[in-house]
Formats: structure tokens, sequence, C-alpha cells
């Protein structure tokens, strides 16, 4: 699919390749240009011979996988970025590529999967017309929105930190372990994305304030979102590292008072069953075998060991 979006007069038509030719005729307009599901090699013809776009970038925009990545140019600026897709609510998510080419007077998004927030910015734009907006300005929104959803993310989970917290001292379960395991791996996924984020950001602002860009003051705020929420998915990371750890101390403590139980048991009972082993053996000449009172004599020494050991286990705390 290929859209073409062409804005003058903050008014917005839609149609299609011949939005070009009335672009390039009026200086005062720009056009926004939205590709998904493109053949690369049209799509890389395309964008290098109507907008002069370098190639090696185009390459990395169609790559299935590229890490985040951005490249200023002296007439236009490369950013490409990994927003969540829209099923995405939770660390267990997934991510799409944006590729944005911005200029002055023009913006080319391109992108690996449907994507409900740029239909919506399209909608909105063919709708209210272009007052207030550019290329520029577009960019920014788009950027935006793409830190806000991880934040949204990061902030749900400070919520279910904490009643896991609460949970793990009162009942620790496997079902916590694994839970906080996975957060754990979502986390470690999102903070490496955060950082090329904050690279990314961090030299786009100083470009735009090189520039004098009108809108440096609204990369300065994506900017500081993204430092907040890289910071806050590392300090989550410790904060899951412990409860991690408390999990495997909690079980190890259980753990340690189950063996003592078992221990006091095994060792009250090995001199019962050594008494009654002996006292088992069929022997003609064994000492108290004809007593009357043979069987009491032998019940009463049992019961003073037990006691005896009950007692020594209770002075050394044992019990």
């Amino acid at each position: 699919m290929m859209r073409f979006m062409l804005c003058q007069n903050n008014t917005t038509q839609v149609g299609d390749r011949e939005l070009l030719q009335v672009w390039r005729n009026n200086i005062d307009s720009w056009i926004w240009v939205d590709l998904y599901n493109e053949p690369d090699e049209a799509e890389r013809a395309f964008l290098a011979s109507e907008f002069g776009l370098d190639e090696s970038s185009i390459n990395k925009a169609q790559r299935n996988r590229h890490p985040p990545s951005i490249e200023i140019f002296k007439n236009y600026i490369y950013l490409l970025l990994k927003p969540l897709d829209a099923q995405s609510d939770s660390l267990d998510f997934n991510t799409y590529q944006l590729a944005m080419f911005t200029a002055d007077r023009f913006l080319v998004t391109r992108r690996s999967k449907e994507s409900s927030y740029l239909e919506k910015r399209w909608q909105a734009l063919v709708q209210e017309g272009s007052v207030g907006q550019s290329p520029m300005a577009l960019l920014s929104a788009m950027c935006h929105r793409v830190a806000e959803r991880y934040g949204k993310i990061l902030l749900d989970l400070e919520q279910r930190l904490d009643a896991i917290e609460d949970e793990l001292f009162d009942s620790p379960t496997d079902s916590l372990m694994k839970e906080l395991v996975s957060y754990n791996t979502g986390l470690r996924k999102m903070h490496r994305i955060l950082n090329y984020y904050v690279d990314i950001f961090g030299t786009l602002r100083q470009h735009l304030h090189k520039t004098d860009n009108p809108q440096h003051d609204a990369f300065d705020d994506i900017y500081s979102l993204i430092e907040r929420f890289t910071s806050l998915c590392a300090l989550y990371q410790n904060v899951i590292t412990d409860l991690i750890d408390a999990y495997i101390s909690i079980n190890g403590h259980r753990l340690n008072q189950i063996m003592k139980v078992l221990t006091i048991v095994t060792v009250v009972f090995v001199p019962l069953s050594l008494l009654v082993g002996i006292y088992g053996m069929n022997f003609e000449h064994m000492p108290e075998l004809k007593s009357q009172y043979g069987y009491y004599i032998l019940l009463s020494i049992m019961s003073t060991l037990v006691a005896g050991l009950l007692y020594l286990f209770r002075r050394v705390r044992w019990i």
C-alpha cells in the first residue's frame, strides 16, 4: 500500500502519485507518504528517485530486523524506531519497525505492520486539516506516542510488583517465580530498546537545538521521558532480581526447617529402632527376655530416651 496526503494552506488532500507533481510545484506545501507492504524493489526505486533518499538508509528501513537508529543527512533525517504493536499492553510485548524520513517539506513513513495510531493520525489530518502541523511536528507526535506506550507498561508493572512482594512473603508459590522471571525477560528486552532510544533522541535533540528547529522543546520532553523510563526499567529489573533472591531465600529457609524436623525425627527414632531391633532377635539367652516386667522396662527406657532427646533439642533451641 502506498498512499499520499498533500498539505497546503492548512488543508489536506488525499490521492495518488499525481499529488507529487502538485507538491513540487507549490513550495509552500508538504506531503506525507505512507508505505506498507510494498515490494522492496519498487519501494526502493520510488524513494530514491522521488525524494533522493540514501539507498543504505532505505535498505535498513526494509530489513525485517534492525535495531533502532538515526542518521542525519543534509536535507532530511532518517529515524528507525520499534513501537509496540496494537496488541501489546504488558511486558509480553511485540514490536514492529517504523522508519521515518523527515524533511521540511515531506514525511515518509514505512512500517512493517498495521498501525492503528498512524491510521488515527492520518484520519485526523483528513478531517481537521493541517493547521499547525508540519512534518517535524508529526514526527514528534509519533515519537511521543512511542515513548508513552513503553512508559504505560512500566507504570502498570509498579503496582503488580508491590502486590507480588506482599504475596511472596505471605504464600510464595512457583507461579509467582515464573511471573517474576517472565517480567525480568521482558524488562531486559525493553531496556535494550530504550537504551537505543536514549542515544537516538539525545542525538536528535542536539541537532534540533543547533539548527534552531521549533520542535526542539517537544523532543526535549521526549528525551526526558525516555531517560525516565530507561531508569525505571533498570530500577524494576533490580527490584525483580531482589524479589527472586528473596523467593530463593524463603524457599531455602523453608527447606532448612523441613530438614531440621526430619533430622530431629530421625535422631529420636534411631535409638528406639536400635532397641527394637535388638529385642527383635530371637536368641535364647537375652537379658530380661523371660522377665515379667521386661516389656514395661523397655518402654520406660525408650520413653526416657525420647524425653531426654526432646529436652536436649529444646535446650539448644532446635525446637
